[in-house]
């Protein structure tokens, strides 16, 4: 058969023994060295599908762990700036709290760290302060495309792309029920980092005006 004719090969092989022009072995261990080889080509072949196995288990795991940490480092959902370069000066320690006040779109725009060090962006109608995460909200951090803009719709559809910005104002009216409640569960995330400091108005919209009571009673829930 195949298999045996496979065997006695392997043990020709093994041996270092030819055949007799009879066609007959001269080998006196050559069935012995046939089983052990043939013992050897199954266990190897084991070792080997085992192994290619575990070798595929160990890339997928990777594979899915390297996804893991790109979406991490790219959006950081639960850790945007926050905390991040703890130890170092950053443009916050030097700029007294901002008082409470409404903005326009054009005087959000004033606040994006280029013509500015205070950087703000607008949420869900909230405009915040988040110069200490200046890292990444400053010109050259990976979300400065946000800085002394509206970035509700930015964050509801996970784009950082100029199109996700509007330069008129945004009343979100076209975002689904998904992308709404994406958009307010940001703005919880914001209210929980940074300092909340007042509206992002509407066209035609007069701001409201902040006592100093209400401006310390603001900061002191945030504290």
């Amino acid at each position: 058969m195949a298999a045996g004719d496979g065997d006695v090969n392997l043990g020709t092989l093994g041996s270092g023994s030819e055949s007799s022009s009879d066609g007959s072995s001269e080998s006196p261990g050559g069935a012995g060295a046939a089983a052990e080889g043939g013992s050897c080509l199954a266990t190897a072949l084991a070792l080997l599908t085992g192994g290619g196995e575990m070798l595929l288990n160990v890339a997928l795991v990777a594979l899915v762990l390297l996804g893991a940490y790109r979406l991490w480092v790219r959006w950081g959902r639960r850790g945007l700036g926050a905390g991040a370069g703890a130890g170092e000066e950053s443009p916050a320690a030097s700029l007294p709290r901002m008082k409470k006040r409404d903005f326009s779109l054009e005087q959000l725009r004033q606040y994006d760290g280029s013509r500015n060090p205070r950087i703000l962006l607008a949420v869900n109608g909230k405009v915040f302060d988040v110069t200490k995460g200046s890292k990444f909200y400053g010109p050259a951090g990976p979300y400065g495309i946000f800085a002394g803009r509206d970035a509700s719709r930015g964050l509801a559809t996970f784009c950082l792309d100029k199109d996700a910005l509007k330069d008129e104002y945004d009343d979100l009216s076209d975002l689904n029920a998904v992308q709404m409640e994406s958009v307010r569960e940001w703005e919880m995330q914001f209210k929980e980092k940074y300092d909340y400091v007042g509206r992002l108005l509407k066209p035609g919209e007069e701001p409201s005006e902040y006592t100093d009571e209400e401006d310390t009673k603001d900061h002191n829930k945030q504290d």
